[in-house]
């Protein structure tokens, strides 16, 4: 492991040439003063040897590691930027104007090896401590999710099946590859990449090439299937027959392009794990989902996860709040059974306390994506206050809602607008089923309730209390006045994290792994730049503290 030098030449240092020139209280001022209390070598010890040629002096790195990502530069980018501004080198400890610079594969060496660790997120573990150590995040929390667009294309079915299949001879050995080329029947060597040749304004033509890419595919799994395989090959055995299976039908003999699309598309044979999302029903992308938790009063991101771009905004809410609230590290969105169009997309709570009654306890705000009853169960178990809004039922053809027929938990019975009551027919994973059924053919309000021949059926969620609970909260002033003080701030913080397009908003790399780690560490640079604003300091002690200019 190599170390950062403490002691700089006078004539040829950076510090007397940026101070007063970089703001004090920019992320360069921060990062001058306390990189070497933040991200000191001995931080990443654990990721070197004792023996072997000197590394880049990990600081270093870690100081260019948040600065490109403040910034959204590319891993060669970043140590130009490192090797001619001086910003750069002054925010490194004030180094000299001509230390050497290093090549662009030690960003991403530096990457894997944190990736290995037992620590990957060790640089915004860090910044969050120092907030922590600061007094500067307290014990509301807001969510809240944003999209990533993968970094690579999107495949069309033709291009997606052929580069599975060239992906798995790639991987497969000499002898194994040529058993099965020996399989294929088109002529196709499957080495170069992109669309086979087709008169693609043939309807026959490209039928013919579905077909043809369709038996050499199942000709490939059909191999393959119950044999013993190496990890990469079983890997991409599995991909290329998942690719067939949600894009293919059978149709009297003839594979042809499903008119459907696959509950959980891949979309990339490159980035297997990006797939379609939706931010709102108009809007789609491709990618993945970056979630976050943030402290509303002082805007730290104390959180981070990013999944695939169709799950769902609640999944990994327990995740983004397992340290503060460890009842609830199971939490998730489990779809709330209603006859809502829109089931699970509503939120409950406790009886608002606002946000600074019951001060010890903590507080979570989101949008109604965060709505889920097995959230709001899970909170409610962790004691926390609850601020997630839940959207009203609804009903189609503006019929009744849910909401104008009487639900008693108790004696577990539903009375409807025409005063009928029945009993809930339980259900074996909760929750249960009140049906009205013949009542509803001589009802008076019937064309008002339903429309369908066997009468009006109310479905009740294993989470229905959790439900009401919190759509009573909702309706209270108070829950509303602080819902909107204090949830939107979380929209400025994912714009400061989205403000730049490379890294940002578009991932700079492939893989859930990988994306989650950068965002993580874009997270951890828009900390710092808060922190610096903030006037952190290195307390007395081993402490942190806020100095304001």
């Amino acid at each position: 492991m190599g170390r950062t030098p403490l002691q700089a030449d006078l004539l040829r240092s950076t510090v007397d040439f940026c101070e007063g020139r970089v703001s004090p209280d920019s992320i360069y001022g921060v990062l001058h003063r306390e990189c070497f209390n933040l991200f000191p070598d001995e931080m990443f010890a654990d990721l070197f040897t004792d023996v072997g040629r000197r590394s880049v002096p990990p600081m270093i790195v870690a100081v260019v590691m948040v600065l490109q990502r403040i910034e959204g530069l590319s891993d060669r980018e970043a140590v130009d930027r490192f090797a001619f501004d001086a910003r750069w080198k002054y925010a490194a400890g004030g180094l000299d104007f001509d230390y050497p610079g290093f090549v662009h594969t030690v960003l991403v060496d530096m990457r894997a090896r944190l990736a290995a660790s037992n620590r990957p997120d060790r640089i915004f573990e860090t910044t969050l401590q120092a907030a922590k150590s600061a007094g500067l995040v307290g014990r509301r929390r807001v969510l809240d999710s944003t999209p990533l667009y993968d970094a690579v294309a999107t495949m069309d079915t033709v291009t997606l099946i052929r580069s599975a299949i060239r992906g798995l001879l790639k991987v497969a050995d000499a002898d194994l590859a040529a058993g099965l080329r020996a399989l294929l029947r088109r002529h196709d060597d499957y080495t170069t990449t992109g669309k086979p040749v087709c008169d693609y304004d043939d309807a026959v033509a490209r039928a013919a090439l579905v077909d043809a890419l369709a038996r050499d595919a199942m000709g490939l799994v059909g191999a393959l299937d119950g044999r013993e395989l190496e990890p990469e090959v079983d890997k991409a055995a599995r991909l290329l027959a998942t690719v067939v299976g949600q894009d293919l039908d059978e149709v009297d003999g003839v594979f042809r392009i499903a008119r459907r699309v696959a509950k959980d598309r891949v979309i990339s044979t490159v980035d297997p794990d990006a797939r379609h999302g939706h931010k709102t029903s108009a809007r789609g992308f491709d990618g993945y989902k970056g979630h976050l938790s943030i402290d509303p009063d002082t805007e730290i991101v104390t959180a981070t996860e990013v999944t695939a771009a169709n799950a769902g905004d609640a999944e990994p809410a327990a995740d983004l709040l397992a340290d503060d609230l460890p009842e609830a590290t199971d939490a998730g969105a489990g779809d709330d059974a209603d006859d809502d169009p829109n089931p699970g997309a509503g939120g409950g709570g406790d009886a608002p306390e606002g946000a600074d009654g019951g001060a010890d306890r903590p507080a979570v705000f989101g949008d109604s994506a965060y709505g889920a009853g097995h959230l709001l169960a899970r909170l409610e178990t962790a004691g926390a206050q609850i601020f997630t809004k839940v959207q009203p039922p609804t009903a189609p053809g503006g019929r009744f809602a849910k909401d104008r027929f009487t639900i008693d938990l108790d004696s577990a019975t539903v009375t409807c607008p025409n005063a009928v009551t029945v009993a809930i027919r339980p259900a074996t994973t909760g929750g249960g089923t009140a049906v009205f059924g013949a009542a509803c053919a001589a009802c008076p309000l019937a064309v008002r309730c339903t429309g369908s021949a066997t009468g009006r059926t109310i479905t009740i969620s294993a989470y229905e209390a959790q439900l009401a609970r919190a759509r009573t909260a909702q309706a209270d002033p108070a829950w509303v006045a602080d819902y909107r003080a204090t949830r939107p701030k979380v929209e400025r913080k994912i714009g400061h994290l989205m403000r730049r397009r490379h890294g940002g908003r578009r991932a700079r790399v492939r893989g859930t792994t990988k994306v989650a780690a950068d965002f993580s560490l874009l997270a951890a640079a828009v900390n710092l730049a808060r922190l610096g604003a903030l006037g952190l300091r290195r307390a007395t002690g081993q402490g942190w503290e806020v100095v304001p200019a």
